[in-house]
């Protein structure tokens, strides 16, 4: 199958400090690259997958679940440890949801979390017709390249896969139910301007974690996919702070 340009999955090694950066739903590694290459020229580890059924055609995201994008999430993040003795996972969007998740299955052997608009409700009308409509049509128009600079692509589809968005919606009242669990340091960038994640998902996350070292930022002039946005540099700068304070007080 041909990938769309940009959406090759990637690693960098590194130094003993690893990274693992997770795209969102329908996007792939193109999104969060930079980020990514960023955090690698710092000298640490970095994976950045790319989820089954991305990075191809729309109609390949309705052959995966949850469960697949969860379980490369996963595989991923235990490569990094095997080689690693300090992880990190960062995410945007649904690769926020799947951070989340991560966090809540694999405890403190994360060290932090960095969130980017991260997604875990929405409040879209036509959910409620979801269950029923994945049976019967593939695929609606979505939203894709939610960002206010001119001239960004980031490899996602422009449309939205119904059973894939079915299941996402089952992975995110798991995620949900469980965010009492995270206690490892959170740093969550939130858009002013999102027209993809509603802002009542950051403050859910907020509300819910059981975290003491939480941080909140709030992009003033990106849009949804801000990692590739006018405030990019503000999430590279930010997560490299998070990521040498928290690594630093746990090695020596």
């Amino acid at each position: 199958m041909t990938l769309i340009p940009g959406a090759e999955p990637w690693t960098a090694p590194g130094d003993g400090v690893g990274i693992l950066v997770l795209h969102g739903f329908t996007g792939s590694p193109k999104s969060v690259t930079p980020w990514g290459r960023a955090l690698a020229e710092q000298g640490w580890a970095v994976s950045v997958p790319l989820l089954p059924g991305h990075g191809t055609r729309w109609q390949d995201m309705n052959l995966t679940s949850w469960h697949d994008w969860y379980h490369e999430a996963d595989r991923a993040l235990r490569d990094l440890q095997s080689t690693c003795h300090t992880v990190f996972v960062m995410g945007l969007s649904m690769g926020g949801s799947l951070t989340l998740r991560l966090a809540e299955q694999h405890g403190d052997a994360i060290t932090g979390i960095v969130l980017v608009n991260p997604a875990v409700h929405t409040e879209r009308l036509d959910r409620f017709l979801l269950p029923v409509l994945h049976h019967v049509i593939g695929g609606l128009p979505g939203i894709s390249n939610d960002i206010a600079k001119p001239d960004q692509d980031e490899g996602a589809y422009d449309r939205i896969p119904l059973k894939a968005a079915h299941s996402l919606s089952q992975m995110w009242r798991e995620v949900k139910a469980d965010l009492p669990r995270i206690t490892v340091p959170v740093l969550l960038f939130r858009s002013a301007q999102d027209h993809v994640v509603e802002p009542s998902n950051a403050a859910y996350v907020l509300e819910h974690v059981s975290s003491s070292d939480v941080t909140e930022i709030v992009l003033a002039d990106s849009y949804h996919v801000a990692t590739l946005d006018y405030d990019a540099e503000i999430i590279v700068r930010d997560s490299i702070g998070f990521v040498d304070r928290l690594a630093r007080g746990g090695h020596d």
